[in-house]
């Protein structure tokens, strides 16, 4: 007999007893109680999960199609401390999804505030869920066309407590530091290797644009 195909289940399979708001800072955290339908068939027993409620977010890898080049962004993550690396990582320009705005506009809006960029072009890479274990977020990735004639320097916004040094690497150099670990998040991971997949074509498609 065939395995069954994948996706037989819905949100209409899980069963949330209770909700509680467990901590709210600049992040919230709630506590679910809750069971769902089995594969074995019947229901699970009702467990709990910690959740770090988390809005959407938009990435973007800015992309120079002429000259080769990408913009990486430098900044403090609190999240790599305690490793055996620097919490300073290289990331792509990012912001959360405010209500009302589209991905694009994120990525616009924060392309000017964290890198002194404007994208010409957009073209989706995809949508992933960051922790669906733990987290609700999921982010909107995007290459952005731009031009990095003049770009690199010092960005962010002070009341947000950004401190950001946006930096021009070649792509090929982007890629040597991903391959070695030095760029190890998955956002910028999943950007350089789609632009590895598609660099040809966009030279093609953005040549004009940048």
């Amino acid at each position: 007999m065939p395995d069954p195909k994948p996706f037989q289940f819905s949100e209409h399979d899980v069963h949330v007893k209770s909700r509680d708001t467990v901590f709210q800072g600049f992040f919230r955290v709630d506590k679910l109680m809750l069971s769902h339908a089995t594969f074995a068939g019947g229901e699970s027993q009702v467990f709990s999960r910690e959740l770090f409620i988390r809005g959407d977010a938009t990435c973007v890898l800015p992309y120079d199609p002429k000259r080769e080049e990408v913009v990486l962004l430098e900044q403090f993550r609190p999240g790599a401390m305690g490793r055996s690396q620097s919490p300073w990582l290289l990331e792509l320009v990012a912001g959360m999804n405010e209500e009302g705005e589209s991905a694009e506009d994120v990525a616009h809006r924060e392309a000017e505030e964290e890198a002194g960029l404007s994208f010409s072009a957009l073209e989706p890479v995809c949508n992933y869920l960051v922790s669906p274990g733990g987290t609700t977020e999921m982010v909107h990735l995007f290459c952005g066309c731009v031009s990095t004639d003049g770009a690199g320097g010092l960005f962010g916004l002070e009341a947000e407590h950004e401190d950001i040094r946006a930096h021009v690497f070649s792509v090929d150099d982007a890629l040597a530091m991903m391959a070695a670990g030095h760029i190890n998040n998955a956002a910028a991971i999943i950007s350089l290797q789609w632009l590895q997949l598609n660099r040809s074509r966009l030279q093609r498609e953005w040549r004009e644009r940048g």
